[in-house]
């Protein structure tokens, strides 16, 4: 039962029953007004990339309408931007006599690299870098601390404008970036008669839907996701693989890996020197892998619980047969981990416990903290998009693909913008970018189920999310669990993972690995710079909460890949065994061609 049902009682009791004439008298307009608006929204929504003018528009004057009533508050920012005024110019005294000024009366915030270069250091670009840092913090002092704006729209505000000023930011301007401006005269200009031809190149690709350029060097079943295996089951929905062992024995227990259907399946797989499935098949693992179909405007109707029951129930009906009466190492990465604890939190609840763990990587459970990415969440916003994807039948992934990368706008927009354009540099691809621009759409009614249900009402931590009509909850489940989050993740932030050892009763191991949402879970052994931090809570612990975690968890170098392959050993049942066959056609599950099958080369 969804949200919007209920109760034959309770509706009674809630909402009068309309006498015949009433019903009679309905306003034949309703529906085409609604149809109307939807339409509307729909071509709004092609303009601005699927955000929600309105929602933007409410934040704002909130925070108008309270700064305008708050006099203590414009007093004090008054105060500041003569305090700011006043070290400037003190600072640009000093530069005047020495040239350089001595110490600088602001430090960019660690993360920003934009005036990293020495030449920024010299007159008159050390003027200009510090005039618009100072104006970027009265900026965020100006937009947060308002009495009476409600924290949501203060967060949206305060993003906004941060994104106003890093569009304007002197870094991304030939005349005052000094990197650029060094360049160009040592090449006479050829940076930018090459970046020009960048922009050409990127513009046409983009308007005739190629990939970015060096991406076809990265073609599924060629250079990436080239790890040998069979496809052993397929439906309407989903493509399962069943890779080849590399080692003569293997654990008993297979391992069931579900990717978001937010991104195919083989950032998993990648490079064979990047590919965690190798990782796994090395070590004598037999790992299984779901591949999502990318969907159309046909597959709109598709649902939340039919990615449970046609993904990971079909998944597991199949590794039962190939590989019987062994509990499975269920994974799930960004989405598929919530859809993994959806499905786990179902079968402990029905009794089923085929699962003799279960692995979270980035992926939230609990969305109270999610990150920047809830400032594009309001009921405003979902409703736009649920608008759009009413007329289109999805949501494209360019259209979100937006929306992710303004959480990093100084890495993702502006710096590959200067690099690239005005440099002159194509930074070089990897598979990892190839992948990311392989990305994939989803079914209207299952996005929004996902930004409804579990976005904005949190509807699964806090014990409303039903299957079958029925709740279901995470203290359910009792299979341990290992978690990943990544220190610098900006679409799953790591407390909010952590946030599962709040609704578990399980055994649970934290891990804390380098890195952001991509490159801090695609971390192989041979990257000399991964590092990561790991605890475990047993079942009858007590909680601890993030800050006392960091503290008491062992800090390690290399890759976290091993520690979850020996947590997996830790529990296995027994000996290592001969491998299983590909598939078994006597139950129904013949291998049904070559991995990488057919739905991830989808476009």
């Amino acid at each position: 039962m969804t949200l919007s049902q209920h109760s034959p009682a309770s509706s009674a009791a809630a909402v009068p029953v309309p006498c015949p004439e009433d019903a009679a008298l309905a306003d034949p307009l309703d529906a085409m007004a609604e149809t109307i608006d939807r339409a509307a929204h729909a071509a709004v929504a092609h303009l601005t990339g699927g955000l929600a003018p309105t929602g933007l528009s409410q934040a704002f004057t909130d925070w108008a309408v309270h700064l305008a009533a708050s006099p203590g508050k414009n007093v004090q920012l008054a105060g500041k931007a003569m305090r700011k005024w006043s070290r400037f110019l003190e600072f640009a005294g000093r530069t005047m006599l020495d040239g350089r000024g001595g110490s600088t009366c602001i430090e960019p915030l660690p993360q920003d690299r934009r005036f990293a270069a020495p030449e920024w250091h010299a007159l008159p670009f050390n003027l200009i870098q510090q005039g618009f840092l100072l104006q970027q913090q009265w900026w965020h002092n100006a937009t947060t601390g308002v009495p009476g704006v409600s924290r949501h729209h203060e967060q949206v505000v305060e993003f906004a404008t941060r994104q106003v000023l890093d569009m304007v930011s002197p870094a991304n301007f030939i005349a005052t970036n000094p990197v650029v401006l060094k360049k160009t005269m040592e090449t006479g200009g050829a940076n930018l008669a090459e970046g020009l031809g960048n922009f050409l190149e990127d513009w046409q690709r983009e308007a005739t839907g190629q990939p970015p350029k060096g991406a076809e060097a990265f073609v599924p079943g060629r250079t990436v996701a080239i790890t040998p295996g069979r496809v052993v089951c397929r439906n309407r929905l989903m493509e399962l693989i069943q890779y080849e062992p590399r080692t003569g024995t293997v654990h008993p227990e297979p391992v069931l890996i579900v990717p978001a259907w937010i991104m195919k399946y083989y950032i998993l797989d990648l490079s064979p020197e990047n590919s965690l499935v190798r990782h796994l098949t090395d070590q004598g693992f037999t790992v299984f892998m779901i591949s999502w179909l990318n969907p159309t405007a046909a597959d709109r109707d598709l649902s939340i619980d039919d990615y449970r029951t046609l993904g990971v129930g079909a998944a597991l009906d199949a590794i039962g047969a190939i590989v019987p009466d062994r509990k499975v190492h269920a994974t799930g990465y960004c989405l598929g981990g919530t859809l993994l604890s959806i499905a786990a939190a179902t079968m402990a609840r029905d009794g089923d416990d085929r699962l003799g763990s279960v692995s979270l990587f980035a992926g939230q459970s609990d969305f109270e903290e999610a990150g920047e990415l809830t400032l594009f969440i309001s009921e405003s916003q979902v409703r736009f998009l649920e608008d759009l994807m009413w007329a289109q039948g999805t949501l494209d992934s360019r259209q979100m693909a937006g929306a992710f990368e303004l959480l990093r706008s100084n890495d993702l927009v502006w710096s590959r913008l200067v690099h690239s354009y005005l440099m002159g540099e194509r930074a070089p691809m990897s598979d990892l970018m190839a992948w990311n621009a392989d990305a994939t759409r989803m079914p209207a009614r299952m996005h929004s189920e996902y930004l409804r249900r579990l976005f904005l009402q949190n509807d699964f931590s806090e014990g409303r999310f039903e299957v079958d009509g029925r709740p279901i909850a995470l203290t359910d489940i009792r299979a341990p669990i290992f978690c990943v989050g990544t220190e610098h993740d900006h679409v799953a932030p790591w407390r909010s993972v952590f946030k599962i050892q709040l609704f578990s009763d399980a055994d649970v191991t934290f891990v804390l690995a380098s890195g952001g949402h991509n490159v801090g879970i695609v971390a192989p052994p041979s990257n000399p710079k991964a590092r990561y931090r790991i605890l475990e809570k047993k079942e009858q612990a007590p909680y601890v909460d993030p800050d006392t975690w960091l503290e008491q968890a062992e800090r390690r170098q290399g890759s976290w890949w091993g520690a979850w392959t020996d947590w997996l050993a830790a529990r296995s049942a027994g000996e290592r065994v001969a491998p299983p066959a590909f598939g078994n056609a006597a139950a129904g599950y013949p291998p049904l061609g070559d991995a990488p099958g057919t739905y991830v080369l989808q476009k």
